[in-house]
């Protein structure tokens, strides 16, 4: 199955139809791997296993988060989706656009991760910092904001009728493999606490602003192991010489 690794993230669901109706639409398209991030309603929640119909095998395996951190630790590419303009440095994709990337990760058996936000306001801007590509899906401009679960159908049909188009990748055998988010997350720690210590983040008032944009500069790139290594050797290095 091409799209095994694909991950479908949905952050700060508010309602269990919504979620039960997304675990629908994964099983009509052949995806099986929900992941669910700070439910708003208890879980197991029935409303959800009651909407999922014959999908209530994807409800009862789905994982449960408590933070966007944990939900893409083992992912190796985050794709996040929003009908708004931002404010963030992030690479903006339409959805054809993003599902030819997907496959192509997928073929080189890369775990690739989904984010739809919560109903009422969608992803902020925090929630987008461990994506690497921002999705907009085509809608009227007059009413932009689509239902959870549709959001969730659309993006599923699309990668799901996209593999009539197979096309085989000649992996470069040249790169080590790609970082996962939590080893960049790891490194973005120690950077970041090095940082604070020798007064970069300053003033305070912009220090979250500043961690922000150091986290969308790294999670933007599409970093190898080895790149993380060598970053913190660098830092590593000055911090002795430093000393």
């Amino acid at each position: 199955m091409l799209f095994k690794n694909i991950h479908f993230i949905l952050v700060r669901p508010q309602l269990g139809e919504n979620i039960g109706a997304a675990a629908r639409s994964l099983k009509n398209f052949n995806f099986e791997n929900l992941r669910l991030i700070s439910p708003r309603d208890s879980w197991p929640n029935k409303s959800a296993i009651y909407t999922a119909v014959e999908a209530k095998d994807i409800i009862h395996k789905a994982k449960v988060f408590l933070n966007t951190d944990q939900a893409i630790a083992d992912l190796d590419c985050v794709f996040a989706t929003t009908s708004r303009s931002r404010s963030v440095n992030k690479k903006i994709v339409d959805l054809s656009k993003a599902v030819k990337i997907i496959k192509k990760l997928s073929i080189s058996n890369k775990k690739t991760g989904i984010f739809f936000g919560p109903e009422a306001s969608g992803l902020s801007n925090d929630d987008l910092i461990n994506a690497n590509y921002l999705v907009n899906i085509p809608t009227s401009n007059k009413f932009k904001s689509l239902n959870l679960s549709h959001a969730v159908t659309i993006f599923a049909f699309e990668l799901f009728i996209s593999q009539k188009k197979f096309e085989p990748i000649v992996k470069n055998l040249y790169r080590s493999e790609d970082a996962k988010k939590n080893e960049v997350n790891a490194f973005l720690d120690f950077m970041i606490s090095h940082l604070d210590k020798v007064g970069f983040l300053k003033p305070v008032e912009k220090k979250q602003q500043m961690i922000r944009s150091v986290k969308n500069i790294f999670h933007r790139s599409s970093l190898s192991t080895q790149e993380i290594r060598t970053l913190s050797g660098v830092i590593s290095s000055l911090i002795k010489y430093k000393g």
